[in-house]
């Protein structure tokens, strides 16, 4: 196994060449799984979105959020559209489209990735939220998919900023990578930071991925997952059934359960 591991660590950077990385401890990746254990909240999940990719679950606590900000667009935007239905100001980001796939009075787009820094390309949250809602201190919630970037985006975020989204939903990429040590650094350090004001109540497996599982520890490469501002949350339960009843799979590739070791097997409650 702990040849299995070193294979996993190691990336070919030019033909002929590798170069060893450091594996990460089995206990430190099932470690920062455990803080990921969904909670269920208790007003409930809804479905905002298409039944399929670009559809998500999010807490039935939408009242008094002003906007939606969803950086990357791609071709899908049922989510955005309900959010515009309801009431929210739909602000998108994404440079590698002209514009959303479909037209609403309430959607704004930027033609920007969303990232780290500020240059041609990328804008940081914290600008993009500033420069649409300046002076404002209204309630937001986050749709994310930036095919990666989401780590630097909320490393770089200031707490004043997270603490405004009272939902994310996050597509998290990579997680087949947590086996080694950098990028395990680089996810771990982000996932705290929103752990530090927020709590993930649902995850989903994207099945456009694979599933490893290695040395006992099954990890999605792609997941979903929403998070509620902690202060919306009292009843504090471990969620155990999944996948929801909500849930749809995202392409026509065999369906990706959720692995147990994702969630608690039982409605334990949390300790304060």
């Amino acid at each position: 196994m702990k040849q299995l591991l070193k294979a996993i660590a190691i990336r070919a950077l030019s033909p002929g060449k590798v170069f060893p990385s450091t594996a990460t401890d089995r206990q430190a990746v099932q470690s920062l799984i455990n803080k990921l254990h969904p909670i269920s909240p208790e007003q409930g999940l809804i479905r905002l979105g298409p039944k399929g990719d670009g559809g998500y679950l999010v807490p039935d606590d939408l009242a008094g959020i002003e906007a939606c900000f969803s950086p990357g667009v791609s071709a899908v935007s049922g989510f955005e559209k309900d959010c515009a239905d309801l009431g929210m100001s739909v602000f998108l980001a994404d440079k590698s489209v002209a514009g959303p796939s479909i037209d609403h009075e309430r959607f704004h787009f930027m033609r920007k990735y969303v990232g780290a820094l500020n240059n041609d390309d990328f804008i940081k949250m914290e600008d993009w939220v500033g420069a649409v809602l300046p002076g404002s201190s209204a309630e937001l919630m986050l749709q994310m998919d930036i095919e990666g970037f989401e780590y630097e985006t909320f490393l770089n975020m200031p707490d004043s900023l997270m603490r405004r989204f009272r939902i994310m939903v996050i597509e998290l990429h990579w997680l087949d990578q947590l086996w080694g040590w950098s990028f395990f650094q680089l996810a771990s350090r982000s996932l705290e930071k929103i752990l530090q004001t927020h709590t993930c109540v649902h995850i989903h497996p994207n099945n456009c991925g694979i599933l490893l599982n290695n040395d006992g520890v099954p990890i999605p490469a792609t997941l979903e997952i929403t998070f509620l501002r902690s202060d919306r949350l009292s009843d504090r339960r471990y969620a155990h059934r999944f996948p929801h009843p909500l849930d749809v799979d995202n392409t026509s590739a065999p369906t990706i359960v959720l692995p147990s070791n994702w969630y608690r097997s039982a409605s334990e409650v949390v300790a304060l």
